[in-house]
């Protein structure tokens, strides 16, 4: 009974702040600018390929400004070819069967990636993300110009990310990140994860086909979450607050998408397209105010983030949009605690226990 209450606290606790303001406010710059340079263009449909480029600022919020370069480097690497993968099978009419196939070999690779880099939030997860988004909406210009405001809007991420440097211009010849030499145990362990994402974001996928969704790539995302707990709980716990979290954040979504007199799009006839543009900016700054204090409550504002900027690409139904959102979530957070579950070897678990290595140790993290 007692550990069932430590659970419960512990799913609804809040972290320690750590200046999640001056996080929020660099990624919600690296959103808002090129958001708002395609929205002077008459263009805020391209706007899911500059958010998921500036998402790149998500990573290294914590570390000083070299080292913070080097991680968004690397995160951008994530980003980057899962919004070019999802472009060129968007591109070439590639959905269904050749989405999951694609996705979960590149969940597989993303997430020995993640873990030879260390990338933190860690896991493949908003790569693959970026993959399934794009991949899902029509490509309404040339290929290379959507390349182009992605790559160019993760560029912007990271002179704002570094920027704070010219204060102080320290620069330590050599510095890097810590990574991980995957070999012995290590190499095992980072087997067993890829091979976690592969199942449940490869078995997501399939669910989501056979049931004829309109949206598959979201159970596929929602599957990955679970997987980045660092043990059994904090799986089951993620997995949770996905569900959770998208459900609230569904609520906020009908708000503004659903016809009637509450609706923020009712007082802006015309200009709907800008409002969800803006709307967007603002969701992610609040998403990111709680992404390493609650994942639940990010996840609040991270629902309509995907979904306006979703609607601003291929506009749909919004009551179809939202079920699926939901329904997908669900199947997808499921399946990833399920294979949590399921895929825990004795020999996960006692390394689970062990003391984390001294960094720089040979064959070590």
């Amino acid at each position: 009974m007692q550990s069932v209450v430590h659970h419960w606290r512990q799913l609804h606790s809040l972290g320690p702040a750590n200046n999640d303001h001056l996080s929020a406010w660099r990624v919600a710059i690296s959103v808002a600018v090129p958001s708002l340079v395609l929205l002077l263009l008459g263009r805020p449909d391209l706007t899911i390929y500059a958010v998921f480029g500036a998402l790149t600022g998500m990573y290294g919020r914590s570390e000083p400004h070299q080292l913070r370069l080097k991680h968004q480097l690397q995160a951008a690497l994530v980003l980057l070819s899962g919004v070019t993968v999802g472009v060129v099978l968007s591109v070439n009419h590639l959905h269904s069967w050749w989405l999951v196939g694609i996705e979960a070999f590149l969940a597989g690779v993303g997430s020995l990636y993640s873990d030879k880099v260390r990338l933190r939030p860690n896991g493949p997860f908003f790569g693959i993300l970026a993959l399934g988004a794009c991949a899902s909406v029509p490509v309404a210009v040339p290929w290379y110009v959507a390349l182009l405001i992605a790559f160019g809007s993760a560029a912007f991420s990271l002179l704002v990310g570094f920027v704070g440097w010219v204060r102080g211009r320290a620069w330590k010849a050599g510095a890097a990140r810590p990574s991980a030499s995957l070999r012995g145990a290590l190499r095992r362990r980072a087997a067993i994860h890829a091979y976690r994402h592969v199942l449940a974001v490869g078995a997501a996928g399939t669910i989501g086909v056979l049931t004829g969704s309109g949206h598959p790539h979201w159970a596929m995302a929602a599957a990955a979450v679970p997987l980045a707990g660092a043990d059994l709980p904090s799986s089951v716990h993620r997995g949770i607050h996905r569900i959770m979290g998208t459900l609230l954040g569904l609520v906020v979504v009908a708000v503004v998408l659903l016809p009637g007199p509450w609706a923020p799009l009712h007082f802006f006839p015309g200009a709907e397209a800008a409002v969800l543009a803006l709307l967007v900016i603002v969701f992610q700054f609040t998403t990111e105010l709680f992404m390493t204090r609650h994942y639940g409550l990010a996840m609040v504002s991270f629902t309509p983030v995907i979904l306006l900027m979703t609607q601003l690409a291929a506009p749909a139904d919004p009551q179809v949009l939202i079920v699926e959102r939901a329904v997908e979530t669900v199947v997808g957070a499921g399946v990833g605690i399920l294979v949590v579950v399921l895929i825990r070897s004795r020999f996960l678990r006692r390394l689970n226990r062990r003391p984390a290595p001294a960094a720089g140790a040979p064959g070590r993290p």
